[in-house]
């Protein structure tokens, strides 16, 4: 039987007359990335807070490897690590001096504290800058140094707080093989992203939260086919066509066309019959009527279902939508 990193029960945080966190439920099982996927504003840092012990939760309950995050805070925070947004780094210290001081407020004595800075430096390739101070690192090598320092003490679960947030796709990729490498070694990993790209590359399982609620939990090819077994992109030779076109594949496929900017495209879900085989034959046979009725295309594909289309089909908004909650 799988180990259950966090649980979570009714969890409740309010601000005023904001609930951020509105009866959140959440199982999260050890030893893989669970990732927690929303836009600005849905709850994810504020319910990230209140398991790593930070923040008082104003309901509910909630527990990490079995220890109450309100009775056994202490407890709980011996076993977690929490990395956020940005980087809490000393800037005019260098790399190495901000892991020993790191080390040395955690109880490591000096030598221990040289010996896995250096280690750690080595495992996220900064022993080159080891000696530059931080503030002329790049924001992939703050973030690689603030990730560090997090994994001094080895924890149990570690939170990444939108880890990736203003990075290059360089830099994210690097970040990416960090994540790999600390599940391998058996940490459980808690990460909050609004880049569905992100969720689908490192997490096994993701849990969808909008206005403080789990509203979605799965893998991501089971959210992904809850929405529809494909999505049929055409791009059409005469715009003029496209409400012809649209009208046409909304009738053969029981779907409505998902608005694209594009005046030559239509994009549409396809509901198949819980098969990709059979949203193949959905498809075919709806192209072939566009045909009949001498509409050209000079294009088509048949995909699976995007993380961007799920978080859209569940909450009617887009992942990267700003809100104003907490």
């Amino acid at each position: 039987m799988t180990e259950t990193a966090i649980e979570t029960n009714g969890l409740v945080k309010v601000f005023g007359d904001n609930r951020a966190v509105d009866g959140l439920d959440l199982t999260v099982p050890a030893g893989a990335v669970f990732g927690v996927l929303g836009p600005n504003g849905a709850g994810k840092t504020t319910a990230v807070r209140m398991l790593a012990t930070l923040l008082r939760p104003d309901g509910g309950t909630a527990r990490v490897f079995g220890r109450d995050v309100v009775a056994e805070a202490d407890a709980v925070r011996s076993l977690v690590g929490l990395t956020g947004q940005y980087a809490s780094l000393d800037e005019d210290m260098t790399g190495r001096e901000n892991l020993v001081l790191i080390g040395r407020l955690l109880g490591f004595r000096k030598p221990a504290a040289r010996a896995r800075a250096d280690e750690l430096l080595e495992a996220f390739g900064l022993t080159a800058a080891a000696e530059r101070q931080v503030k002329n690192y790049s924001g992939g090598m703050r973030r690689r140094l603030d990730i560090s320092a997090t994994l001094l003490n080895t924890p149990r679960l570690l939170f990444l707080d939108e880890p990736t947030t203003g990075l290059d796709p360089r830099s994210r990729n690097q970040v990416w093989d960090i994540v790999r490498a600390v599940v391998s070694y058996g940490t459980t990993v808690l990460l909050t992203t609004q880049y569905l790209d992100e969720a689908d590359q490192l997490a096994s399982r993701i849990g969808v939260i909008d206005h403080g609620k789990l509203i979605a939990e799965g893998t991501p090819g089971e959210l992904k086919s809850s929405v529809g077994a494909g999505t049929v992109h055409v791009r059409l030779r005469d715009p003029a066509q496209r409400a012809d076109a649209e009208k046409l594949l909304s009738a053969a496929l029981g779907a409505t066309a998902t608005p694209d900017p594009d005046p030559r495209r239509v994009v549409i879900r396809v509901p198949g019959h819980g098969t990709e085989h059979g949203a193949a034959e959905d498809a075919a046979r709806a192209l072939s009527e566009l045909a009949v009725a001498g509409i050209v295309i000079d294009d088509f594909s048949l995909g699976q279902p995007s993380l961007d289309e799920v978080f859209l089909a569940l909450t009617d908004h887009p992942a990267t939508e700003k809100e104003t909650a907490a």
